[in-house]
């Protein structure tokens, strides 16, 4: 896979990005995530997804996505299809933030189950207001799926940057590690997801995330083509 690895062991895969830099979001990258979470649901295992040290994801390809045009498009479908698709995941999706989430790098933490994230001088945040964008519509409704009604106000309008810390408050994160931890500690979170009766975690997955999926799908429909 280039910049995704896909580790499968105990019922818990292992999905980790790694471009090697800022793990941008890109096509290329979106398609590999993609196939990796394709596999885990081929293989019934609960899914745990990871960045590289210091960075979880700096968001979108800011070049494929400044240049706009079809391309921009299809990047921009595609991040928000993958949320989707982790947010309805018929096993536990486990997030190990291990370090900066920014942007459409906090939309897809947002679309886990249980979300750990590195203790640190790391940013989460939801910048697009600061750099002068109108948040798309699915990104709004991830935000609003998670966070508290006045963090998801602050991190909507105002593009507040939360520390790990303050992310636990705001609702971007459930638990904070060591750095050095991070992972491990969402594979023995994910490991003790694995005795959970899967269709019953799937169905009332479903069930307490209807609005939020319903709104998300006809947001990407009406933003980006379906």
């Amino acid at each position: 896979m280039g910049a995704v690895t896909y580790e499968h062991a105990g019922g818990v895969a292992t999905i980790t990005m790694d471009d090697g830099k800022v793990n941008a979001l890109s096509l290329t990258m979106l398609t590999e995530l993609r196939a990796a979470f394709e596999q885990a649901a081929g293989d019934g295992a609960v899914v745990v997804l990871a960045g590289r040290d210091g960075r979880f994801s700096a968001g979108f390809d800011l070049a494929v996505l400044n240049a706009g045009g079809p391309d921009a498009v299809a990047m921009l479908r595609s991040g928000f299809e993958l949320a989707e698709r982790a947010l309805s995941f018929p096993t536990p999706v486990v997030m190990a933030c291990t370090g900066h989430a920014i942007a459409m790098g906090s939309f897809l933490l947002l679309s886990g189950d249980y979300l750990v994230g590195a203790a640190g001088p790391y940013k989460i945040t939801a910048n697009e207001v600061a750099i002068g964008l109108t948040l798309p519509w699915a990104a709004v409704e991830i935000l609003r799926n998670r966070l508290t009604p006045a963090h998801f106000a602050r991190a909507a309008n105002l593009a507040e940057v939360f520390s790990p810390e303050a992310a636990v408050t705001a609702g971007y994160l459930d638990r904070v590690a060591a750095p050095d931890q991070v992972l491990a500690v969402a594979q023995e979170v994910a490991t003790a997801f694995t005795g959970l009766d899967m269709a019953a975690h799937l169905g009332t997955k479903l069930r307490t995330r209807e609005s939020a999926l319903r709104a998300l799908r006809a947001a990407i429909v009406d933003e980006f083509g379906g």
